[in-house]
């Protein structure tokens, strides 16, 4: 356990609190206000950021799509250095913000955007940037990491630089009572597996970050399982900060992460446009059942603290049969039947995005070869 932590991003949490940005924002700035399919203008989350923006310059971008594209985003680049941008305010979920960070850093780039993804050219610094959280569930909004599509070639890529995380999150629950159903359970499911992907691999002895870790799965179980009864401020706070903190950084501290859930699960999404929570349940599963002699003293350490249930030779096992059933029970898919095609070759189209992107080597272990990634398919696929 040997780490340094630094997380600067302020969060302003709760009931009114969109009214914060007008002192986090810099008077002299020129704003771009980042947004996605106009929801923020029926739910009157649009007002709150006029009404906050008052007194600033500012300009607005809309038609950031669910898994944010190059092509979309290159526009909002375009407006940034054209106007002289100062200030990039994200108005969205995670997408949004993922978006926006892309667009900090490409507005201070003079090539094409999509080099930040490849590895082509290494961000030397990016826009300011501010969020207003308005769908719990990937923990951008405070951390340093974004995903972005390129549409035109289907291929779905992270990027990590300490200059895009947002200096300012704004976390208002009251957004959240507008919010569809599917949102809201992608949004259980999401913060579940990003709390995973840092808790299921090899023990470690980190206490605090296993106990912390294991708080917030209980917390989701439990948000899960009240889910009929989520019209309430007490469920949506909960869930919005259990997200939040699912990848604020510190249960991730001095430990092993696995992401090969994420990696596959991009390619899903990129390929056939699954939800990308739903293609980390979808994955998970296989994969943990594949994985399952690496992962066995973590699961069954899951099992007792997080499910209760009761020691036997077969606890890691029932574990993964009870991640699948919770998600079951959210009506989350954990196979995917929506490729519109025979399963060998929506398995080999995964596959070839797999090598394209480098994928060769997965896990916290780097055991997931290729053919690893064809066994765990071969289960995750109808």
């Amino acid at each position: 356990m040997q780490f340094t932590y630094s997380n600067p991003a302020t969060i302003h949490f709760g009931q009114g609190q969109i009214a914060a940005i007008t002192s986090e924002i810099p008077a002299q700035s020129k704003v771009l206000v980042i947004y996605g399919g106009g929801s923020i203008k029926k739910n009157g989350v649009y007002d709150q950021v006029s009404e906050a923006l008052k007194d600033h310059t500012w300009l607005d971008f809309s038609g950031v799509e669910p898994n944010p594209t190059k092509e979309t985003l290159d526009k909002a680049v375009a407006i940034a250095k054209q106007e002289g941008i100062d200030f990039i305010l994200a108005v969205g979920g995670g997408s949004v913000v993922d978006g926006s960070k892309y667009v900090a850093a490409a507005a201070k780039y003079d090539g094409d955007g999509w080099d930040i993804l490849t590895g082509k050219y290494a961000i030397k610094s990016a826009l300011p940037l501010g969020a207003i959280l308005t769908l719990p569930a990937t923990g951008s909004e405070s951390n340093s990491a974004a995903v972005i599509t390129k549409a035109e070639t289907q291929d779905k890529l992270p990027f990590m630089h300490p200059s895009v995380r947002p200096v300012f999150s704004v976390l208002d629950p009251d957004v959240m009572k507008t919010l569809p159903e599917r949102q809201l359970v992608n949004g259980i499911a999401d913060a579940w597996v990003h709390t995973c992907e840092q808790y299921i691999t090899r023990p470690t002895g980190t206490m605090v970050q296993d106990g912390y870790a294991e708080t917030l799965l209980r917390t989701l179980k439990t948000l899960g399982e009240q889910f009929d009864d989520r019209d309430n401020d007490a469920w949506r706070k909960n869930l919005m900060f259990s997200a939040n903190q699912a990848l604020f950084g510190l249960i991730g501290s001095g430990v092993l992460h696995d992401w090969a859930t994420h990696m596959i699960g991009h390619e899903l999404t990129a390929l056939w446009n699954v939800d990308h929570a739903r293609s980390l349940t979808i994955i998970q599963p296989s994969l943990l059942r594949n994985q399952i002699e690496y992962k066995r003293a973590k699961l069954e350490q899951m099992g007792r603290n997080v499910f209760g249930l009761a020691d036997s030779d077969d606890l890691a096992e029932r574990t993964i049969d009870a991640i699948e059933a919770f998600y079951n029970q959210l009506g989350l898919e954990t196979q995917f039947t929506a490729h519109g095609t025979d399963k060998a070759t929506a398995i080999n189209a995964v596959i070839a995005q797999l090598t394209k992107h480098g994928m060769t080597a997965l896990g916290e272990n780097q055991a997931i070869t290729l053919e690893t990634s064809r066994e765990i398919l071969e289960n995750a696929i109808a």
